[in-house]
């Protein structure tokens, strides 16, 4: 019997499509949506591209400026800073969890994990290095064991994809992140639950220092 493909509601692919520009940087910061040329590009009625532009605003990804309408919000160091230090705990916890649970099994997902980033990389599609990052983390988040830390980040997934677009833009960092996550998959591997998680923050902590740094710098030369 032939499966049933159920696709999620048309708001909900506006939504996803439009965020998924944001977060690979085909709409940049500062730049205006206009809610018919969105609808005409997707192939949609107004309807569905308003309803995903409201709730794409509420959470932050779009912000209303008077005449100009709505506009891609930009990257703040600020709230930067403040989810990579969420990142970084979460992230450190999971690692730590996974070096005392690991299997076989998990051995060989994890890397087969990292040698999907590495093509990505070599692609240089940007939304599969972002996809393969995430696929990566959440692993780790899963063989941890603890539910709470993958519910507790998926609350600011979106926002972190697109943080992790921004790093991914860097081609001086995209080979080692990948070579940083391999560190970590051998320390949880090797079941040495503190390098696994040292070395987990320690992979966060260096992200937000180049990102934030340059953030830091746009805003100060747009003064």
């Amino acid at each position: 019997m032939e499966r049933l493909v159920v696709q999620p509601p048309l708001m909900e692919r506006v939504y996803a499509a439009i965020l998924d520009d944001i977060c690979t940087g085909r709409l940049e910061p500062g730049q205006r949506l206009v809610q018919d040329e969105l609808a005409e590009r997707l192939a949609v009625s107004r309807q569905p591209v308003l309803q995903a532009l409201l709730l794409l605003k509420r959470q932050g990804f779009l912000h209303e400026t008077g005449r100009r309408g709505l506009i891609v919000a930009p990257v703040d160091p600020v709230f930067t800073a403040h989810l990579y230090e969420l990142r970084s705990a979460l992230d450190g916890v999971a690692a730590h969890g996974a070096a005392r649970r690991h299997t076989a099994a998990s051995a060989a997902a994890g890397r087969a994990l990292i040698e999907r980033g590495r093509r990505a990389v070599s692609s240089g599609d940007t939304a599969a290095m972002i996809a393969a990052d995430i696929a990566f983390h959440r692993f780790l988040y899963d063989l941890s064991g603890n539910k709470l830390l993958a519910e507790t980040a998926t609350l600011h997934w979106h926002h972190i994809r697109r943080v992790m677009g921004q790093v991914l833009r860097d081609p001086l960092r995209l080979r080692s992140i990948w070579d940083e996550h391999a560190g970590i998959l051998e320390a949880v591997l090797s079941s040495d639950a503190e390098r696994a998680e040292a070395l987990s923050r320690r992979h966060a902590e260096r992200a937000a220092e180049g990102l934030i740094a340059e953030l830091t710098l746009s805003l100060q030369q747009a003064v």
